[in-house]
């Protein structure tokens, strides 16, 4: 728990404060630096064109933290009302609602996206959208089922008998006790959302290559490995890999206190 939130502080401190303090370009090219091992210079060494990595690796883990929280809040956004109107609704609504859940569910979201990503440049905004699309579904499932076991709760029920329309009772009653499921299923889809942008632009199709993507760090990376230049690739795969890792272990706490019936019956 401690390694985890000291991980997450550590990158987001190297994340916000790293670029304003060092004044130096993360794209500068110096061909007589090229290719050097990690030292007390370049902690991770440099790459085949003499850039630090450890700089664009900072750099990279910002421009693929944004693109992820953005579109964890786009799949939240949709997933989130989508599911709240079928467990708010029940009946025909409900049953329509979750076939086109599930119809999302059943297609690969990778190649899905790879096939939304193709249809425009590489860009941020084509990365948020694939991404925004093909992961709302678990967010709906999350709000839908919270939704349909909050409406037999008594206090739902007498706020229904009283006479409150539906849309009180859904940001009077419904909302507030859905909004920490939503977080917390939107803290789990960002590491998620990295890791779909990270594979997009290794692929080439997402975000440009003058970007310092992790992605595209790992593509370009790939082609020194034959040169012995392994610090290029490992580095923003560690990147990658410690927050994601992080991010897990404080969600599965955070999930711990949102329902501690489930973590009795782990126990068990």
């Amino acid at each position: 728990m401690r390694t985890a939130v000291f991980v997450l502080v550590a990158l987001g401190l190297a994340v916000l404060l790293v670029p304003p303090i060092i004044e130096l370009d993360q794209q500068l090219v110096d061909l007589r630096a090229a290719g050097l091992p990690p030292s007390l210079a370049h902690p991770l060494g440099t790459d085949e064109v003499g850039r630090d990595v450890l700089l664009r690796c900072v750099y990279g883990l910002r421009v693929s933290f944004l693109v992820g929280l953005v579109a964890a809040t786009v799949s939240m956004v949709i997933g989130g009302t989508l599911g709240l109107a079928a467990g708010s609704a029940g009946g025909l609504v409900d049953r329509l609602l979750m076939r086109v859940v599930d119809g999302f569910s059943s297609l690969p979201h990778l190649l899905l996206g790879i096939f939304i990503v193709a249809m425009f440049a590489p860009s941020p905004v084509a990365v948020v959208v694939s991404v925004g699309i093909t992961h709302w579904t678990s967010a709906a499932r999350i709000v839908r089922s919270e939704a349909l076991s909050l409406r037999g709760r008594p206090f739902v029920e007498a706020a229904i008998s009283g006479g409150a329309s539906r849309s009180r009772v859904i940001y009077r009653h419904l909302l507030p006790h859905l909004v920490p499921h939503l977080l917390l299923a939107m803290v789990l889809m960002v590491p998620h959302a990295i890791w779909h942008e990270t594979a997009l632009s290794f692929l080439g199709l997402g975000l440009p290559p003058h970007l310092a993507s992790l992605g595209n760090m790992i593509n370009d990376g790939q082609r020194s490995l034959l040169a012995g230049n392994w610090w290029s690739s490992l580095a923003p795969g560690l990147f990658i890999l410690a927050p994601t890792l992080a991010v897990s272990v404080l969600s599965q706490r955070w999930r711990d206190r949102l329902n501690p019936r489930m973590r009795s019956e782990l126990a068990l």
